[in-house]
């Protein structure tokens, strides 16, 4: 197994194996700089930085504690499985076939568009102090439900209610809903996502 780059593993554990240049170089005012990088590579360089990189890990605290499979710390390896994905203008996603999973695996992850992307993340992080999709209307003194649509683009009102978790279970209503339309659409190509979208929010 040829290891590039005089034997530097990629964050300290990945093993770039690659048979061919994954980058492209051109000159610009007498500096290299890389044209063009594998999309290969790229993916699984940003995959070993998530899991690897105390750097990356202390911006985005989310990622301590993940990790990748043994398989996938050869470059190969995660280049054969990539090839057989639908991966073109899509993000690698490690949690939305299992929730909370830490593991970046053949099996725990996919490919998915931005608009799946955008309309899973739920900023639970950023949502302040009610049951997520609600919020607290000051001036009429009640709670409000509202829900991202990704089709539209837009946020839908869902109505005011006197109890929260009344509003929370109105947003998580039209989120699986949703969720349905979007596992059978052009947006989602993997039978495992269009399963793991109808079951995210339906209990």
């Amino acid at each position: 197994m040829r290891l590039n780059k005089r034997n530097k593993l990629v964050y300290g554990v990945g093993i770039n194996d690659a048979d061919y240049n994954i980058n492209e170089y051109v000159t610009i005012d007498g500096k290299r700089k890389i044209a063009w990088r594998c999309p290969f590579y790229r993916t699984w360089a940003d995959m070993l930085k998530r899991c690897y990189s105390d750097k990356y890990q202390s911006k985005y605290p989310t990622y301590k504690g993940c990790s990748a499979c043994d398989e996938w710390l050869i470059f190969s390896q995660f280049k054969a499985w990539m090839e057989t994905q639908d991966w073109e203008g899509k993000h690698l996603d490690k949690d939305l076939l299992t929730e909370g999973n830490k593991l970046y695996s053949p099996n725990t992850c996919v490919f998915v568009t931005q608009t799946v992307n955008l309309f899973t993340n739920d900023n639970g992080n950023a949502r302040g102090i009610f049951m997520i999709g609600v919020c607290w209307n000051k001036r009429d003194g009640n709670f409000q439900s509202q829900c991202s649509n990704p089709f539209t683009h837009k946020r839908e009102y869902l109505g005011h209610f006197t109890d929260e978790l009344e509003a929370h279970l109105a947003w998580k209503s039209r989120k699986h809903e949703l969720a349905c339309l979007l596992a059978d659409s052009e947006y989602c190509t993997d039978p495992r996502l269009a399963e793991a979208l109808r079951k995210r929010y339906a209990n």
